[in-house]
């Protein structure tokens, strides 16, 4: 049975090789270069220090699986109900209900936090991960084309929104 947890310092090296499969190995993200794990080490260590969530899911036989993240969409003040997930998972594993698991946990810790909107950046060819998202109450607000290059091509991106009504502090 899987578990997701917060992630712990130890889980970076399996979050790092995530990020760089998934995230540089595909146009999951649009980042050209693999990170090193003091890369995402920092990453982790700011967002834990912002009490930002990064939530993991080990598998049975200890294995981490993937993860899912969000940070303040932009950096201004005016933002800070506002947050930008990611969700990575693991080649082999996309299929197993592992990304849908994370993201409903991302969702109930940002429900529970406050957050008023959470805002997905989505490759635009990516219809997979747009219809899942929409699954999980995401409204497709826009398209910017071309806007990303990546493997010799310009890349769309779509922005998914999901608002919590009532998540409306001061």
């Amino acid at each position: 049975m899987p578990t997701i947890r917060p992630a712990r310092i130890r889980d970076i090296p399996a979050v790092t090789d995530i990020y760089n499969e998934a995230g540089v190995g595909t146009t999951a993200s649009y980042a050209l270069q693999p990170v090193t794990v003091a890369d995402r080490q920092a990453w982790f260590e700011r967002l834990t220090a912002d009490e930002y969530p990064v939530l993991v899911m080990e598998d049975s036989d200890g294995l981490i699986v993937g993860y899912a993240s969000y940070s303040q969409f932009r950096p201004l003040d005016g933002y800070r109900h506002t947050v930008e997930h990611s969700v990575y998972i693991r080649e082999g594993r996309r299929d197993a209900g592992a990304g849908r698991m994370l993201m409903t946990a991302l969702i109930d810790y940002a429900r529970g936090r406050g957050v008023h909107v959470m805002v997905g950046v989505i490759d635009g060819a990516n219809d997979a991960s747009i219809t899942f998202h929409e699954r999980l109450g995401f409204e497709v607000v826009s398209r910017l084309p071309q806007v990303g290059r990546k493997f010799g091509r310009w890349l769309d991106v779509v922005f998914v929104t999901r608002i919590f009504e009532g998540n409306h502090p001061g």
